[in-house]
């Protein structure tokens, strides 16, 4: 039996970069007798706290209160057998804990990433804050860490520059535990749909050329699940809040999933992850041709890639027409998740960094 120590910035459950990065292999770690314990940055107040509007002065005394377990946490680090370290120890700051364990406690850990987390990206809520984050710790925990994971292959290009025992596992999808609903593909009319945060909901902007064309011969609904309505309207715009106990369920409703991207740095280090969610739930996925989603998708057979306008419209036309389409489509999706991107399909993988 080992005891292993997660070390990551949220509470568990709250953020699903940690949910579908390492905490669906959890359970699984301790029926091997491992005993597994999850270190986070912000208390599940503190993080709910970090994310309203406005509050400085208590977002800092947030702040400074867990930066300061943090530290006192570390000096109980020899304890465990494995520290497993999500994007950052601390959430501003330089590498401190990172520095503390590699070279003070010369103890090995395993370092995770799944963004391009070394670029600059914040929300509003916290503008003052993100100058805090020292962006360029990034490399330097990479470099001291005896293991990096990645997320994709973008991501492990840029870890071998520091380090070189890095593998890619791929941020996955629990087919029976979680995303294990079937959609509705004779609704009428058809949803074309997309989910995520609202700072990412800039890029259905580039849409909305294509849909305003097709929705003058085809009835149809876009809805938007997120956690604040998109900033346009049309007459077949429709917002539904996120909520965490119906996600799945409500993701289920759509007959198209959508990912728009704009092509730079920080979308070339994105997982793939919205479009691996509709995906595993057997809808039709159509994306942006960037980063890992040309690896996730092959064109025609298991989803579409679309850049410019006519791609989006022509994809859009034909499975909102053909409801036969969608199933051929959504299936092919399904599979690809089975074998290369479920838990299922990982979890020996992901179960061997810790022998």
């Amino acid at each position: 039996m080992a005891k292993i120590v997660f070390i990551a910035p949220y509470p568990k459950g709250g953020a699903p970069s940690q949910r579908f990065r390492f905490e669906q292999y959890l359970d699984q770690l301790k029926a091997e007798g491992n005993e597994v314990h999850v270190a986070s940055f912000f208390s599940e107040k503190g993080w709910k706290k970090l994310y309203r509007e406005g509050g400085n002065a208590g977002k800092a005394i947030t702040m400074l209160g867990s930066l300061i377990r943090r530290f006192f946490f570390v000096f109980t680090i020899n304890k465990y057998d494995y520290i497993f370290i999500h994007r950052e120890a601390a959430m501003i700051g330089p590498p401190f804990i990172e520095w503390m364990i590699a070279k003070v406690f010369r103890r090995k850990y395993i370092y995770d990433f799944d963004d391009a987390i070394w670029l600059p990206n914040y929300s509003e809520s916290n503008a003052r804050f993100h100058r805090l984050k020292m962006y360029g710790k990034v490399k330097k925990i990479i470099k001291w860490a005896s293991h990096v994971t990645a997320g994709n292959e973008f991501l492990a290009d840029y870890a071998r520059q520091f380090n070189h025992s890095v593998e890619v596992i791929p941020t996955t999808i629990d087919l029976e535990k979680v995303h294990n609903l079937a959609g509705n593909p004779d609704q009428n009319p058809p949803v074309i749909g997309w989910t995520g945060t609202h700072t990412t909901g800039q890029y259905l902007k580039d849409l909305l050329p294509a849909l305003d064309h097709l929705h003058k011969k085809i009835d149809f609904k876009f809805r938007v699940i997120s956690n604040q309505p998109p900033d346009f309207e049309r007459p077949y715009l429709e917002f539904l809040k996120w909520n965490k106990e119906t996600e799945i369920a409500d993701l289920a409703q759509f007959n198209i999933g959508v990912m728009p991207l704009t092509d730079n740095e920080w979308a070339r280090g994105k997982c793939g992850f919205k479009g691996l969610q509709y995906m595993a739930l057997g809808i039709p996925a159509v994306m942006s041709p960037v980063g890992v989603n040309t690896t996730i998708i092959n064109n025609g057979v298991n989803g579409f890639l679309c850049k410019t306008e006519d791609e989006w419209t022509q994809a859009f036309e034909m499975l909102l027409n053909d409801k036969e389409l969608r199933h051929k489509i959504g299936k092919e999706g399904k599979q690809t998740v089975q074998k290369q991107y479920s838990v299922q399909s990982n979890t020996s993988n992901y179960l061997n960094l810790f022998k």
